[in-house]
This record gives structure tokens, sequence and C-alpha cells, in this order.
């Protein structure tokens, strides 16, 4: 699955030492979710959850790389784009290696459905088997830029509801992680994702996740069979209004930015 065979280093928040964990540990974690319950609830709802995909020590460490600017290429604040409140940094490359260990592992489950979805909504696009492969193609239409992404919320702060696009080629998926536990570093600061159906009232679906957990979702629409065939749904997504704490999550967008 295009797995580094080296180890992967983390920093960790507290003692600031480089632990190594093994990629192997990463990939066989991702394997033992059930994917075949996963793919049934993107066809149904457009997003499902993928639990425990990080440990709590590997949360801690990637949200600790929030001020460290050597490993972001830029810094976006919401409130001066419209885009909501809080602030987000999107990773430079080389990604830091969990980031680019999960992206390949990811894709390559993600891609048959990928697919599915095109062929059914009638789009000819189809993604290749290995994300090194989607990315250069990615790369010779001028998608160059790194696009994995650091999100920190304070209270008050809140993501309006969006799509991640970023140029002519995207992935029809992507996957965000939580890195902070609801409850004890957080209250509120749901994610949610919204569905625009032809002629009906939008739907919305509010997503509860624990700390290392991740959501997997459409990027921008999705197919639903219909009494009179299939039919293309356009979503959103979004986080509601932190309560109090902070919040960090990491986004994983497995297309490039121009």
């Amino acid at each position: 699955m295009g797995v580094p065979s080296c180890h992967i280093a983390l920093m960790t928040a507290t003692a600031k030492t480089v632990r190594p964990v093994p990629s192997s540990d990463i990939a066989a974690r991702v394997d033992a979710i059930d994917w075949g319950q996963v793919e049934a609830d993107l066809d149904a709802q457009g997003c499902a959850v993928l639990k425990h995909l990080l440990t709590a020590d590997e949360c801690r460490a990637v949200a600790a790389l929030y001020p460290l600017e050597a490993h972001f290429r830029s810094r976006i604040v919401m409130g001066r784009h419209g885009f909501g409140r809080g602030e987000y940094k999107y990773f430079a490359y080389p990604l830091p290696e969990l980031i680019a260990a999960l992206r390949p592992i990811l894709y390559a489950r993600l891609q048959k459905l990928a697919n599915r979805w095109n062929e059914a909504m009638g789009i000819e696009i189809r993604y290749p088997a290995r994300h090194e492969e989607f990315l250069k193609r990615c790369h010779e239409a001028g998608q160059n830029r790194p696009t994995p992404l650091l999100l920190q919320y304070e209270a008050g702060d809140y993501n309006c509801l969006h799509q991640d696009l970023y140029g002519e080629h995207v992935f029809p998926l992507q996957v965000a992680i939580l890195l902070s536990e609801p409850g004890r570093d957080f209250e509120g600061g749901e994610f949610v994702l919204t569905e625009q159906r032809p002629r009906m009232q939008s739907r919305a679906e509010v997503v509860a996740l624990k700390q290392g957990d991740a959501v997997a979702f459409a990027v921008h629409r999705r197919p639903v069979q219909g009494t009179r065939g299939t039919y293309r749904v356009n979503l959103r997504h979004g986080v509601s209004r932190l309560r109090s704490g902070r919040r960090h999550t990491v986004g994983v967008i497995f297309h490039d930015a121009k």
C-alpha cells in the first residue's frame, strides 16, 4: 500500500523526545477497521467513523506540532476570510512521517469506493490504485502544494460549512482525525455534515468522535439511489461552535492544491 518500511518518528508533547512507532503498527490498525461497514455507512449517509485510528500519545504528538512553524507552509485565520472562527495550518512537504504514512494507506482503502461512486454518477474520472500515481496526476496539472492540515479551535470558534476542492483534480473522499478528547479538552465543536438533495430540504449529520477516532466523508458529492435511478447529492462539512477548551484536528486530504 505504499507504506514506508522505516519507522515513523513521533515527538511526544511532554518529553520532547523522539519515540519510534513501527509503520506496520499503523497499517495493522487500519487493516483492523471493518471496511465493509465503512463503505456501507459512506453509501448510506456520506460519512463513516474510523474508531481508534490513532493512539492518545500519537494524537498529543501531532497536536504539539502546531506551534512549530517549520512543519507548515501557511497559516489561515478563518475570520479574515469569512470561513468562521479559529485557525489552521497546512503542512509542508515533507509531511510528518505519521501523516505521510497514513495518507497512502487510507487512500488505498477508499480508492475502489471512489471509482464506484464516479461510475454510479456517470463521471468518467477513475483513480489509480496507488496514491503516488494520483499525486503525480495532481502535480502535472500544477497542483503541487500539500493539503493535509492541522486545525486549532478555542472557545467560541467554529468552521463554516465548506468543501475542500483546491483544483481540477479532486479525490472524492477525505478523513478528519480528532486529536483532543471531548469532555476533557473541550466542549461542543461537533463535526457536522450537510447534504443538499434535489427538490428536497437539506439533511444534517452530526458525528460524535472520541480522541483518536476519525471520520471519512464525501468531499463534494455522492451517488444516491432513488426510485428513478441514481442521482447526485451535494455535501458540505464544518464544525459547530466550541463552547469551552481547545480542540485540535488533523485533516487528511488526498489531492494537492494549486
